[in-house]
């Protein structure tokens, strides 16, 4: 049995989170893309970053995490599903979007490191 997570652990993890999200964003401007929403929540799910290149539009979640492996582990197939309702969401009031692609993307955050880009590491059914 692990021990509780207490108020600092949560307030710690929070600020990583975060800088790992700030961090992922700036790595994704430098490469052309336009982040359209940050920390979005919706009904369906919370989406880390969403952003646009040309005809793509990449549903990114960021994972602070030591190893690829672990990141990986950290998101599954129904977050992923919830997800994808979350985007059906977000898109319902944005028409000028629906001709974009979309493709759902892992950024890995190491210590002391640039973030990792997994792209297109989950793919919606139908």
């Amino acid at each position: 049995m692990g021990r509780r997570r207490t108020r600092r652990d949560r307030q710690r993890a929070e600020r990583q989170g975060r800088w790992a999200e700030w961090l992922c964003c700036l790595s994704l401007w430098l490469r052309g893309y336009r982040v359209l929403a940050r920390r979005l929540r919706l009904p369906a799910a919370e989406l880390d970053i969403l952003a646009r290149k040309g005809g793509v539009l990449a549903v990114v979640e960021v994972k602070a995490r030591g190893r690829l492996d672990h990141a990986l582990a950290a998101v599954g197939g129904a977050s992923w599903r919830r997800r994808s309702l979350a985007v059906g969401q977000y898109l319902a009031g944005r028409p000028a979007l629906h001709r974009h692609a979309i493709r759902y993307d892992l950024m890995l955050v190491r210590p002391r490191r640039w973030p990792t880009h997994i792209k297109d590491v989950w793919r919606a059914e139908g």
